[in-house]
């Protein structure tokens, strides 16, 4: 695999490679084993490089005396993290635009740093005129709109815990959140705009408010310009229903609070796609710390630049988005509508119009970019682009290269960042200025004390083992809500005082890491693990594939085989062969990328692969889909008609096997 430079970043202007210069490390490598050696000294240089100002200074950086597993960070100090973000960015340039908003149909908004501190300030007086108070609960379900940033800020303003929901949740969804975690008032949007569109909310929000007694008030933004009306499914009497810019007390003062550094934040839900969902919880001083740390470092963000990242509030990067970013003092984009709405040329029309400079995107939307002939950017309409950042799932090299050479025309890199819900935030990355090999990562960022592990718990080079890390960071949760042996037995169950990722990894011989997906994806074909993404890689590399999944399913002989799911690309001729004879070109190409004994058992067809709304592929869904057994919570899917038409075909090819055999 080929190492790419991209030609219009210098490492030695970064911020990490100053970071380095200023603290005396010889070297990137140097500063990682540092960084675990003496974690205390390394954590209190990242504060005082993202700028972390305390009302109270802590007196211990770290204190592991309960163990690895709680570890207490920053003992003591009290910080007014609202002001960290937003307050003191205000003061010092109050119009300076800290929120660009467009939506779907094209409205745009902008707020200023001194605006945006004067609506945190309203809000957060209107949820305490209601009675909501430090410790309790506000969840947040809302799409991408400026009300989202404003609200979760106006709860930490007070002290509250905030817990944003996905914006595509149906009743039921948010109601089992609302009541695994007690909260007392729900933030809604009467609906929001997609492709074209109204979707609404407010009726789902009123129903999980029914069958949720912890429930006070329901407040509703008004996104479609219709108010809330008094329907006849409005809440119980329990429940109360405010206009959001009608709260009592909404033009009163609030006044700025302190509070500990390990005050809970923010719960934030898993998709739930796998079991009951779990609440993560994090602190005031642990996620916005690791997020602007990670912005930092990794991506270079810096206060005159402009962050935007296809993403959902309801997913981690949402917040991390505003935690990060407004911590650095940087510009964010929120964007409301779908990427290819009304063309496929949106999106660089709106990094164009933004002047954004960070672009955040899922390997997903490249592929979906890359077949569609209109997708490549208009000459000049990436001009303010430095960085291009991507998560949430296995790069194929193809789309790698597309983006990387005729979309970023060698000059940008794309920042590789993978971490999770449970870190807070990244464990590994790429670093703008350092060579690249496509999908790869550089290695951990600073302060990840990462390892790839053998089934013995030995550390692993040049063959794929478990990613693991042996010391604590700031932006770990602080367990799972009100789930303590839920959150030892996911993380701490397997090596003593060892985090267990439960990702598949592996670091090659030129020191490139490469991630291969989640380790319970992992196929085993005759006593042999492979990641669903060699096959994937494998069959996205055929000019015939757009998009390609790969599930391992049961087989009498092999323990398992791989069956894979493709969209096609409809430009081949495809309508001169039968779908049978592609398949059998498809299952040869990936044994002779793979091996024969790694062919597939089959290659189906299918209009569209299941994904969640940031993306994410759901093989886990689609494999259960197909062998017919128990999906879990679907709440999270964009396209559920998708994971309909897999049960079908796994139904058939049952049916057929079932023949067969009788």
């Amino acid at each position: 695999m080929n190492i790419h430079t991209p030609k219009g970043c210098e490492w030695r202007t970064t911020q990490l490679a100053r970071f380095i210069a200023r603290h005396g490390y010889r070297d990137l490598d140097d500063l990682r084993e540092r960084a675990v050696s003496e974690p205390d000294r390394f954590w209190d240089q990242v504060l005082e490089a993202i700028g972390l100002d305390w009302v109270r200074p802590y007196r211990q950086t770290l204190d592991v005396a309960d163990g690895v597993m709680w570890p207490k960070w920053f003992v003591d100090g009290r910080l007014d993290l609202v002001d960290n973000l937003v307050g003191k960015h205000a003061r010092a340039t109050p119009t300076k635009i800290a929120i660009r908003w467009e939506g779907d149909r094209g409205e745009l908004i902008t707020i200023s740093y001194a605006e945006l501190a004067a609506e945190v300030e309203r809000v957060a007086a209107g949820l305490r005129a209601l009675g909501v108070g430090e410790g309790d609960r506000i969840a947040l379900y809302l799409p991408m709109i400026p009300e989202a940033a404003v609200t979760m800020l106006a709860a930490t303003r007070i002290g509250a815990i905030f817990i944003p929901f996905f914006s595509g949740y149906g009743a039921d969804s948010v109601a089992q959140r609302i009541a695994d975690c007690d909260a007392r008032v729900l933030v809604c949007a009467n609906g929001y705009y997609r492709r074209g569109k109204r979707v609404p909310m407010l009726a789902d929000a009123r129903a999980a408010a029914r069958a949720c007694p912890s429930l006070r008030q329901l407040v509703v933004v008004d996104r479609l310009g219709t108010g809330s009306g008094t329907a006849d499914d409005a809440a119980d009497a329990n429940c109360v229903e405010f206009e959001y810019r009608r709260l009592p007390g909404y033009m009163s003062s609030c006044p700025r609070t302190d509070f500990p550094a390990d005050q809970t934040l923010m719960l934030i839900y898993t998709s739930g796609t796998t079991g009951k969902p779990k609440g993560v919880v994090h602190t005031h001083a642990g996620f916005p710390v690791k997020a602007a740390q990670d912005l930092l470092m990794a991506f270079d963000l810096r206060a005159d630049d402009t962050l935007m990242w296809i993403t959902d509030m309801g997913w981690l990067m949402g917040p991390w988005m505003v935690y990060g970013g407004l911590m650095l003092g940087a510009t964010l984009v929120l964007y409301e509508g779908t990427p290819d709405y009304p063309d496929a040329g949106r999106l660089w029309q709106v990094v164009e119009r933004h002047g954004v400079t960070h672009f955040g995107l899922s390997p997903t939307l490249v592929r979906m970019l890359m077949a569609n002939d209109a997708s490549l950017p208009a000459p000049g309409a990436l001009d303010t682009v430095r960085i291009f950042g991507s998560t949430g799932e296995a790069w194929n090299e193809a789309p790698w290269l597309w983006l990387f050479e005729q979309v970023g025309q060698q000059r940008r890199p794309i920042i590789n960042y993978s971490g999770g819900t449970e870190i807070g935030g990244g464990i590994l990355a790429c670093f703008p200025g350092l060579p690249q090999k496509a999908g790869s990562f550089s290695g951990p960022i600073p302060g990840m004390a990462v390892e790839v592990l053998d089934g013995a718990g030995e550390p692993l080079r040049g063959s794929v083992g478990e990613l693991a890390i042996r010391q604590p960071w700031p932006g770990m949760t602080h367990g799972f809500w009100r789930d303590t042996e839920r959150y030892r037995e996911a993380y701490w169950s397997v090596w003593p005082d060892v985090w267990m990722h439960g990702d598949w990894a592996r670091v090659d011989a030129d020191g490139y890491w490469f991630v291969h997906g989640r380790s319970d994806d992992t196929i085993k074909i005759a006593g042999k693990r492979v990641g669903p993404a060699d096959f994937e890689s494998a069959l996205v590399s055929h000019p015939l594939v757009v998009e390609a999944v790969a599930v391992g399913v049961p087989d009498a002989l092999k323990g398992e085989t791989v069956v894979c799911f493709v969209t096609v690309n409809e430009r081949e001729a495809l309508a001169a062969r039968p779908w049978a004879a592609c398949e059998a070109e498809l299952v040869d190409h990936v044994g002779r990328q793979l091996g024969k004994p790694l062919r597939p058992a089959h290659v189906h067809r299918v209009d569209a692969i299941p994904k969640t709304r940031n993306g994410k592929t759901v093989r886990r869904v689609m494999r259960s889909a197909y062998l017919g057994t128990r999906l879990g919570d679907l709440s999270a899917i964009e396209n559920p008609g998708a994971i309909d038409a897999v049960g079908a075909i796994g139904q058939s090819a049952r049916a057929i096997a079932d023949a067969i055999t009788t």
